[in-house]
């Protein structure tokens, strides 16, 4: 696959001859990040299904203010593409990135929306496994060790108490250690929406679980690449992880 060709009508099949690790978890336990990390150890590509549910919330809003539907959703979400880039893949809206917008405050707000809609669900599988298609992929989301990729050679149910899950957003989101009080409100939105997200945050039978509430991130990342190992015929990455 060339690193130049956009994902713009995503074949819905497995993909072939390539090793998929599949990283699940509730919201703000650190899917995307230490996918991420794992993605650049393993030296596989990167898939962020969230960035594609953020992306089809960001057009949606964009074309079509906060009062859209499913179907509104579906008309739009075929300006958008998945770019290669580097180790993982973009989202892009008519050829530019949506990086920033699609971190927006807004689009988080409405993300957890839409992506209970389920013809986004199925736009949103399909390219995920489009980009896997013929590439060692490590992917994150939700529903990918059970519905996505359920031959997956890993799967990876990743949990943190809700506490932590939210103070560790509020840090990266604000570059500081928040209060208590800041804390106790995040976690209560974070539990609302794990009750939201329910039937998308199921642990496949045959996932491994790991908690992380007492682990840094660099240790999460090692078990997973450890893990991995196994799958590859050998022993871990030999490549160091970044430094924190």
């Amino acid at each position: 696959m060339s690193d130049e060709t956009p994902l713009s009508s995503p074949r819905v099949r497995a993909p072939r001859g390539s090793l998929v690790v599949a990283i699940d978890g509730p919201a703000a336990s650190g899917k995307s990040s230490t996918a991420q990390w794992v993605a650049q150890r393993l030296g596989f590509r990167h898939v962020d299904s969230g960035a594609l549910y953020r992306a089809a919330t960001a057009v949606a809003l964009a074309r079509a203010g906060e009062h859209f539907d499913e179907d509104a959703v579906l008309r739009f979400v075929g300006e958008i593409s998945l770019r290669p880039v580097q180790n993982s893949f973009a989202p892009t809206w008519k050829g530019e990135e949506m990086e920033e917008l699609i971190r927006a405050p807004e689009v988080t707000r409405l993300v957890s929306r839409v992506a209970q809609m389920r013809g986004v669900r199925e736009w949103v599988d399909a390219h995920v496994r489009e980009a896997a298609d013929g590439c060692d992929v490590v992917v994150d989301g939700r529903d990918i060790g059970t519905v996505v990729f359920p031959d997956a050679d890993l799967k990876v149910f990743l949990i943190a108490d809700p506490w932590e899950r939210a103070r560790r957003r509020l840090t990266q989101r604000h570059g500081r250690a928040p209060t208590d009080a800041e804390i106790a409100d995040e976690t209560e939105r974070l539990v609302q929406r794990d009750a939201k997200d329910a039937t998308q945050t199921v642990q496949a039978k045959d996932a491994i679980l790991i908690d992380t509430t007492y682990l840094t991130q660099a240790e999460q990342v090692e078990r997973i690449v450890s893990l991995a190992g196994i799958f590859r015929g050998g022993g871990p990455a030999d490549a160091q992880a970044p430094e924190t």
